[in-house]
């Protein structure tokens, strides 16, 4: 017991002083990940003042300091929480023998780091496409997925304004993913965490971007607003899952962009009823749906 309460304690307090370690510019910049959510944000922010798609739309939009804080909160404060739950699994698992290698189809230790970084972008992108499909197909998770989609004015932080149950779900296939690849992540991982995160926050942004030719490859906002759309494709759980790719969504039909006008409505059916504020949003998905 005392091993497991160790590994619990260790992690909680190794990620909490590597978030204030961050905070300080004490980590290497390239790895500080801290900030770097800061510069993405702001830059991107700077993007839809300049080059407002929905001209009427305000700078600080509905919800904005809401979904402002649900991005340190789901990338930073939750991160320490659960840390240490992680790393307890991890334990447990570890004497299962189940280890980072037990479902490994690649080994990409020595390949390239441009092709490593290829391929690890590649499958923990069509990871959470899947994930995605899943949360939007059964009840159980769509009621968590809902505090995404009850975003009624499309922003860059929309983005990161998700129950904290999705870290819970992400994280587990995410690292399955990596275990796919043998355990192994880049030592230049980091580069990929930044450039999802600068995806992310342009295709929840309002700005107007479509990437021309691209578009079938690199998701955008006009391809992710109607993936918002409150009203769908009859028989359909929703269309465009794409994260940082929309090369899926073509691959598997669930491409839909009937117009780029960007005045749709966004959100769902009973989102009148959804709750509007942090604590009962993240409570929703386990008390009865009222929505």
């Amino acid at each position: 017991m005392e091993k497991y309460l160790d590994a619990f304690v260790n992690s909680f307090i190794n990620t909490l002083n590597w978030t204030w370690d961050a905070i300080t510019f004490d980590v290497p910049w390239y790895t500080n990940y801290f900030w770097g959510l800061v510069v993405i944000s702001l830059f991107v922010w700077l993007l839809e003042i300049a080059f407002p798609w929905r001209k009427d739309q305000a700078i600080f939009r509905r919800d904005f300091w809401l979904d402002a804080f649900y991005m340190f909160f789901n990338f930073f404060i939750f991160a320490i929480v659960i840390s240490g739950v992680y790393e307890l699994l991890g334990v447990l698992f570890g004497e299962f023998n189940v280890t980072a290698k037990s479902f490994a189809i690649i080994d990409m230790a020595n390949w390239s780091p441009y092709l490593q970084l290829f391929v690890f972008f590649i499958i923990l992108d069509f990871v959470q496409w899947f994930t995605h499909v899943l949360l939007h197909r059964y009840k159980f998770l769509w009621n968590f997925h809902k505090v995404h989609h009850s975003v009624k004015e499309m922003g860059f932080a929309a983005h990161l304004r998700y129950h904290w149950m999705e870290n819970v779900l992400y994280k587990p296939l995410k690292t399955f993913g990596v275990m796919i690849l043998g355990g192994f992540e880049p030592e230049q991982a980091y580069i990929v965490h930044f450039i999802t995160i600068a995806i992310g926050h342009l295709n929840h942004a309002n700005i107007k971007i479509t990437w021309g030719p691209l578009k079938y490859i690199f998701n955008n906002p006009v391809m992710h607003l109607y993936h918002h759309a409150y009203h769908l494709p009859k028989g359909t759980h929703g269309v465009n899952y794409g994260i940082s790719l929309s090369l899926w969504d073509y691959i598997f039909k669930t491409n839909y962009i009937p117009e780029d006008s960007g005045t749709i409505e966004i959100g769902f059916k009973g989102d009148d009823k959804f709750p509007q504020d942090f604590i009962h949003q993240n409570l929703y998905g386990f008390t009865k749906d009222k929505s």
